[in-house]
C-alpha cells in the first residue's frame, strides 16, 4: 500500500530536528491481536507492551527518549539514506526500506499468525468445543525482525534497549552467545530478564551461508546508558545482496526445550502471517472507490481486536498527547461502550460477523453483569471485562516531546456518561438487525437496564467528551438517551417481546425530544448547542443526530448548525482547513484546560451527516466528498489516523484510534451509497 519517504540526510537527523522524538505520524503499527508494537520509519520499535495491549511497556521511547526503551535497526550514522515504509499487499506485515547509493535494505517487521486460526473469541460464554476448533495452531508470541540486503552492501547499527514495568523495574541482561554466527545450533543469543518479564533474543542469519568468508556474524555487546536502569545491548552488522538476518524477541523459556529458530521456519512464519491476513481482508465486502483506505481501516481495527475476549481498545497507545507539551494526555487501551454501535455496525455491513459476534458478546456479558440501579454500566472496560481502572501518573517519564503527565489507568472509568446508554442500545438493535437476534436473557436485561435509564434521564451528566468539571445537560447525551428508548421499543415490537414499561419509556423517548427541541436549541444562534447550561457554545457532537435518525438530515434546525459548524472557528464556527474541533477549548471551561487539536472522527461524521443531507439538498454532496478527500490527506503514510491534527497539519493523540477509523469506513460507505443514489 502507500509509502514515503524522508530526506536524504543521516540517520537520527529527523529526531534531532524535534528533541530526540519522531513526529507521531512517523510510526507504523504491527500486532497479534494480543499485543502490538509502533515502528518508527527510522527503523526503531518505540513503543510495545508486553505480553498484552494494556501490559506494562517494555519499549517506550515515544513518551520519554532517554529512559523509554527501544528497539532500533537503522543504516550506519555517517550514512544519508532515503527512507520507505509500506505495508506488504493486504497484510499487517510492514517493510521499511532504507535506500542508498552503495546498497538497499528492507526491515520487515512483523508478529507471527497461523495461517489457518479463525478467530475469535474464547472467552466462557463460547462452546467449549468451538474453541478447540478454531485454535488450529500455537499462537506464537514473538516479535520478528527480518533484515535482507536487496542491493549493494549496507552496514547497520542494532540497539536493544528494553525498560521494563514503564521504564520503573531494573533488569539483567545476558549475552549467551558473543557472536553469532550462520549455521549454528541455537539461536538464543541474548537474554533480557526483570522481576516478571523475562525476553530472549534469537538471531537467525540465512542466505550467505554458501560463502563463508563474505557471510555475516552478529557480535553483541552489552551498553549501560545513562537513566536506563539496567543494560542494552549494540550490534554492527554488514550485510550484502542475497543476504539476510532476523532477530525474534519473545519469551524466555526457563528449564524447558528451547526452539531453536532456523530461517526455514521464520520464511514459514512469514508467509503464514501473510496468508493470515490476505485471507481475512478478503472476506470485506466493501467494493466502493476508496477500497485500498478502507481496506487499511479494517486491518487496523483488527489489530486493535484482543482476541481472547473479542474486546477492541480504543487506541494501542497511552498519553500521547492532544497538544504538545500540555496536559491532554490520556490511556486509551481500554474497550469504551461508545463505540459500540458504529463497531457493530461497521463489522456487520462489512462482512466480518466473527467479529461482530465476538465484539456483541463482550459487550452482552457486561452489561448482563452491570448493577442496576446501584452502579450503573460502566464507561470502559479493560480488553478482559474488568472495571478497575485506577488513573495514576508516572512521574519519571518525560513525556512526548516534554508533554507532561503521563498517565496510565483511566480516571473516567466512573464517570456518569449517559450517552452510553444510547449507543448500547443502538448496537444491540444494529446486532439484531443485521447479525443475529439477540435471546431472551439479553432482552431482561435491556428492559432492566432501560427501566434504570428512566431513573437517570432527568440528571446532569459528563458527556461524551468526559469532562472533568461540573456536570450538565449535555444535548448529545439527552439525544443518546433518546437513542436508547427509541432502540428499546422498536426491538420491542420487532420481536414482539413483552415490554411492562413500554407506556413509560414512550413518554420518556417523546418528552426528551421535546426538551432537546426547546432547551438544547438557541433559537437566536439558529443551532442547537453544547448543553443546556452552556447554551451558546458550539458542539460538533451533534453532527450525529441524522446519523442516529433522532431527526431529518435536511431539517432546517440541522442544516443551520451544520452550516455554522462549517464557518471558521473565527466566524464562530468550528471547521479550519477542512478540520473540524470538538469545541472552543479557548472559552469552555471543561476541567482539564489546555488546547487540542481537530478531531478526526468529527471531520467524518460532519463528512457523513453532509452526505445524508445531500439526498434532499444535492448541493452538499460535492462538498462532502472534497471534505473526505482533504481529511485523507492529513492520514500518515500507511494511511493511519491519531486521535487529532494539530494545527500544524502533524497527528496528535493516541494513535490508531479506533473511532477515528470507525467513522471514516462508515463516512466512505455512506458516500458511495448516496453517490450511486445519485446516479
Amino acid at each position: 500500500m502507500a509509502s514515503t519517504c524522508a530526506t536524504m540526510t543521516p540517520t537520527g537527523q529527523v529526531r534531532q530536528h524535534s528533541g530526540g522524538y519522531l513526529p507521531i505520524e512517523n510510526y507504523g503499527l504491527i500486532g497479534n491481536m494480543r499485543t502490538c508494537a509502533l515502528v518508527g520509519m527510522d527503523g526503531s520499535i518505540d513503543f510495545m507492551c508486553w505480553p498484552d495491549f494494556d501490559s506494562p511497556s517494555v519499549f517506550c521511547r515515544l513518551l520519554d527518549k532517554d529512559k523509554g526503551g527501544y528497539f532500533s535497526i537503522h543504516p550506519d550514522s555517517s550514512l544519508s539514506c532515503t527512507t520507505k515504509q509500506q505495508y506488504m499487499p493486504s497484510s499487517n506485515i510492514l517493510q521499511t526500506r532504507y535506500i542508498n547509493e552503495v546498497g538497499v535494505v528492507d526491515i520487515v517487521d512483523f508478529f507471527p499468525r497461523p495461517k489457518n486460526a479463525s478467530v475469535i473469541a474464547k472467552g466462557p460464554r463460547q462452546n467449549p468445543y468451538r474453541e478447540i476448533m478454531t485454535v488450529q495452531e500455537e499462537l506464537k508470541r514473538w516479535l520478528v525482525r527480518r533484515v535482507e540486503c536487496i542491493r549493494g552492501t549496507l552496514s547497520l547499527d542494532v540497539e536493544i534497549f528494553p525498560a521494563f514495568d514503564y521504564a520503573l523495574e531494573p533488569h539483567t541482561t545476558t549475552i549467551v552467545q558473543p557472536v553469532h554466527e550462520p549455521g549454528g545450533e541455537r539461536s538464543k543469543t541474548v537474554t533480557f530478564h526483570s522481576k516478571n518479564v523475562k525476553l530472549q533474543l534469537d538471531v537467525s542469519i540465512d542466505r550467505g551461508e554458501e560463502d563463508a568468508e563474505t557471510c555475516p556474524t552478529v557480535v553483541f555487546k552489552k551498553v549501560q546508558r545513562p537513566g536506563m536502569l539496567g543494560e542494552g545491548v549494540v550490534a554492527s552488522i554488514v550485510v550484502q545482496e542475497g543476504q539476510a538476518i532476523s532477530f525474534i524477541l519473545r519469551d524466555d523459556i526457563q528449564n524447558h526445550v528451547t526452539e531453536h529458530i532456523t530461517s526455514s521456519i521464520l520464511d514459514s512464519q512469514q508467509h503464514d502471517t501473510q496468508a493470515f491476513w490476505y485471507n481475512w481482508i478478503s472476506k470485506s465486502k466493501y467494493k466502493g472507490r476508496w477500497r485500498e483506505v478502507v481496506a487499511r481501516s479494517l486491518l487496523i481495527l483488527k489489530l486493535m481486536t484482543y482476541e481472547p475476549t473479542g474486546a477492541i481498545i480504543a487506541a494501542p497507545t497511552f498519553s500521547i498527547p492532544e497538544d504538545i507539551g500540555g496536559t491532554r494526555n490520556w490511556d486509551y487501551r481500554y474497550c469504551w461502550v461508545r463505540d459500540s454501535s458504529f463497531t457493530i455496525y461497521i463489522l456487520l455491513r462489512l462482512g466480518f460477523t466473527a467479529e461482530a459476534d465476538a465484539y456483541m458478546g463482550f459487550i452482552s456479558e457486561r452489561f448482563m453483569k452491570s448493577s442496576f440501579p446501584d452502579e450503573g454500566l460502566p464507561i470502559m472496560f479493560t480488553i478482559r471485562g474488568e472495571t478497575d481502572i485506577p488513573e495514576r501518573e508516572l512521574s519519571h517519564l518525560d513525556g512526548y516531546r516534554g508533554s507532561k503527565p503521563v498517565r496510565i489507568g483511566n480516571g473516567a472509568a466512573f464517570h456518569k456518561q449517559f450517552d452510553i446508554y444510547g449507543e448500547l442500545m443502538d448496537g444491540i438493535y444494529l446486532y439484531n438487525k443485521y447479525g443475529k437476534p439477540i435471546n431472551w436473557e439479553q432482552w431482561c436485561s435491556v428492559r432492566h437496564m432501560l427501566d434504570y435509564v428512566l431513573t437517570i434521564m432527568d440528571q446532569p451528566d459528563m458527556s461524551i467528551w468526559e469532562v472533568r468539571n461540573n456536570k450538565q445537560h449535555f444535548t448529545y447525551s439527552k439525544i443518546m438517551l433518546w437513542v436508547a428508548f427509541d432502540r428499546g421499543l422498536r426491538l420491542s415490537e420487532k420481536r414482539n417481546f413483552p415490554c411492562q414499561n413500554r407506556a413509560k419509556w414512550l413518554e420518556a423517548r417523546d418528552s426528551l425530544y421535546e426538551e432537546i427541541m426547546e432547551k438544547g436549541f438557541n433559537k437566536e444562534m439558529n443551532c442547537f448547542i453544547q448543553s443546556y447550561e452552556n447554551n451558546t457554545m458550539l458542539d460538533s457532537s451533534i453532527l450525529i443526530a441524522p446519523l442516529v435518525f433522532f431527526i431529518a438530515p435536511n431539517d432546517p434546525r440541522f442544516l443551520s448548525t451544520m452550516d455554522r459548524i462549517l464557518l471558521p472557528p473565527e466566524k464562530g464556527g468550528l471547521t479550519s482547513t477542512g478540520l473540524v474541533y470538538r469545541y472552543n477549548t479557548e472559552v469552555s471551561e471543561d476541567g482539564v484546560g489546555g488546547r487540542e487539536g481537530a478531531f478526526s472522527m468529527c471531520v467524518f461524521w460532519l463528512v457523513e451527516a453532509m452526505t445524508r443531507a445531500s439526498v434532499y439538498e444535492p448541493k452538499y454532496l460535492p462538498r462532502a466528498i472534497n471534505l473526505f478527500q482533504n481529511i485523507l490527506s492529513f492520514s500518515n503514510h500507511l494511511m493511519m489516523f491519531s486521535e487529532e491534527i494539530a494545527r500544524s497539519g502533524e497527528q496528535l493523540g493516541n494513535t490508531p484510534q479506533a473511532f477515528s477509523h470507525l467513522a471514516l469506513i462508515s463516512a466512505a460507505f455512506n458516500l458511495d451509497r448516496v453517490s450511486e443514489f445519485q446516479k
